[in-house]
């Protein structure tokens, strides 16, 4: 499955949604003769407005969740690339080797996010190359400030400011690589649903044709909103993940 593009996987998952749902009006067609399901019009499209109507506002608190979600894993990608490039501004004033040292260490964890981490993200993982860089970051910045003075001191100091903010920044994006939905959001959404396709299903539509395509758009609409939210709650799991263009746009000003 996680070899299909997304847009591929999407469709087959609306497809199979729309088919069980016409397939299940039709046989309601077969065994439930019009006259009764008419008989039962006014209850059973007072319970689909209620239903329709939970549906709509936990799919529009989903949706406001996972969209905040997928904002904050921009926004942290975006913070996360600015640090990279202002450690690597700050150390041009610095003498060599401790210069190139820090330099060279930020370039390379911009190198190993764009070209490493990105893949793995995908399957939900991240880089032990891009800890150990970040790691071996801060202890160079460290050692340096421990074996400076002066002016030359105070800019390590500022190096560590940024790498605490740089820290921040990557464990809110790892944080954005993992973090899911509750699982009872999902089971609200899935039960509401099939009630309401369900409920759509009986109504006392005697035009077969018309009933089946009703239901079918119901269920086309209901599913591509699911499967939006679902793209959404994985902010670097699928082709429509965040870019990393911060960070190639800095290996570029760099290189």
């Amino acid at each position: 499955m996680a070899q299909i593009p997304t847009v591929v996987l999407g469709i087959l998952i609306i497809l199979l949604a729309v088919t069980l749902a016409v397939a299940g009006t039709a046989l309601v067609h077969n065994w439930v003769p019009n006259k009764l399901r008419e008989s039962h019009t006014v209850p059973l499209g007072l319970l689909n407005v209620g239903l329709t109507g939970m549906f709509g506002i936990i799919i529009g608190l989903t949706s406001f969740l996972v969209l905040g979600e997928y904002s904050d894993a921009q926004q942290a990608l975006q913070s996360e690339a600015g640090d990279v490039e202002e450690i690597y501004r700050l150390a041009g004033p610095l003498p060599e080797p401790k210069q190139e040292q820090i330099q060279g260490l930020a370039a390379s964890y911009a190198r190993v996010v764009v070209n490493e981490e990105w893949l793995l993200m995908k399957e939900d993982r991240t880089s032990p190359r891009a800890d150990a860089l970040i790691e071996d970051l801060r202890s160079t910045i460290q050692e340096g400030y421990r074996t400076s003075s002066g002016a030359e001191q105070d800019f390590f100091g500022e190096e560590l400011d940024v790498m605490d903010e740089l820290d921040a920044d990557r464990e809110a994006r790892v944080l954005a690589v993992h973090q899911r939905l509750p699982s009872i959001l999902w089971i609200a959404l899935v039960i509401l649903s099939l009630a309401t396709i369900g409920f759509s299903s009986l109504a006392g539509m005697e035009n077969r044709r018309l009933h089946l395509l009703t239901v079918g758009v119901l269920a086309t609409g209901i599913t591509l909103a699911m499967f939006t939210i679902g793209v959404l709650d994985r902010p670097f799991g699928t082709d429509f993940r965040v870019q990393p263009q911060p960070f190639e746009l800095l290996l570029h000003e760099i290189e």
